[in-house]
């Protein structure tokens, strides 16, 4: 195909690759000098996968069909110091993950890298971190858990919500402060006008531009999973068009549960911007938080 090839950047941070509980509560109850001891004591020791492991492993593998000129990479940006980040590269080379570019801040939000390294996403288990990336620009998300339940599907199955995600939160925003009517109606009344962007849209696209080089069965499936009904879906489906993305799924909820609907669907991970759909979703799937929008606006200030 002559597509023009466009690598697919994921930063993720140390505990959202690896369980770094112990050492973590650690660093929360004894402090930093208690922390760094405890992982150079410890650094010979393998880590247990995180809840971002199994997706970091469908990602790089989407390499294998082009292993001297990969689709994907995935960056390592840390909190950790270099030194104390020793035991987490040994665990990468343990896991057999090709991870070679990383960050070590030694206690500063590493965000400020994401540009330079040229990332699409950082997912990480520092809500701190997440804001002030989304506030950076890129798309960013708090891993919050995982399920038992994993795919076993070699095709990485990643979901969305739609406002304050892969949408801004204009529409969200007149249906919280004025009512799901004037919604219904402002939807009708702008079918045709494209919404703008949210913090995820480029990263959908970097994954559709992977898709696309694909004239077989792609290693990546998408789906849109929102709240919203019909006559609301029309937007969003001429949104979509009018970027030029496509999405595998469409599921237009109104309102019912999202959980059972994400394990048909066989979700590796799934973002959505309210916790409450958050907590639901992740008795089912992996979850990760979007603290975007008015819905966290309104959070901060309760």
């Amino acid at each position: 195909m002559s597509i023009k090839k466009q690598k697919l950047v994921v930063a993720v941070s140390s505990r959202a690759l690896f369980n770094l509980d112990d050492s973590h509560t650690i660093f929360e109850t004894q402090g930093k000098e208690a922390f760094c001891r405890y992982q150079i004591k410890h650094e010979d020791e393998v880590l247990a996968p995180g809840y971002g492991f199994s997706l970091v492993k469908k990602l790089l593998a989407i390499n294998t069909s082009c292993p001297d000129d990969p689709l994907v990479e995935i960056i390592l940006l840390s909190q950790n110091s270099a030194d104390t980040g020793l035991r987490i590269f040994n665990s990468i080379a343990h896991h057999k993950l090709n991870i070679t570019r990383a960050a070590f801040t030694s206690g500063s939000s590493p965000y400020h890298y994401m540009a330079a390294f040229g990332a699409h996403l950082f997912l990480s288990a520092n809500a701190d971190d997440v804001v002030k990336t989304l506030d950076a620009g890129f798309a960013a998300a708090t891993i919050l858990c995982g399920s038992s339940l994993t795919n076993s599907s070699s095709q990485l199955r990643i979901a969305f919500d739609g406002d304050s995600v892969l949408f801004s939160d204009a529409s969200e925003r007149i249906y919280q402060q004025r009512g799901l009517a004037v919604f219904a109606e402002n939807e009708r009344h702008e079918a045709k006008k494209p919404l703008p962007g949210g913090p995820f849209k480029d990263f959908l696209k970097a994954l559709h531009h992977i898709q696309s080089r694909f004239d077989s069965e792609s290693p990546i499936r998408t789906a849109l999973v929102t709240a919203r009904s019909a006559p609301a879906h029309e937007r969003v489906v001429r949104t979509l068009r009018a970027w030029e993305i496509r999405i595998d799924e469409a599921l237009f909820l109104g309102g019912m549960s999202k959980g059972d609907f994400l394990k048909a669907f066989g979700a590796d991970i799934f973002f959505d911007d309210q916790r409450g759909h958050c907590n639901s979703a992740a008795q089912h799937v992996a979850t990760a938080h979007v603290p975007h929008g008015i819905s966290n606006e309104k959070a901060l200030k309760d």
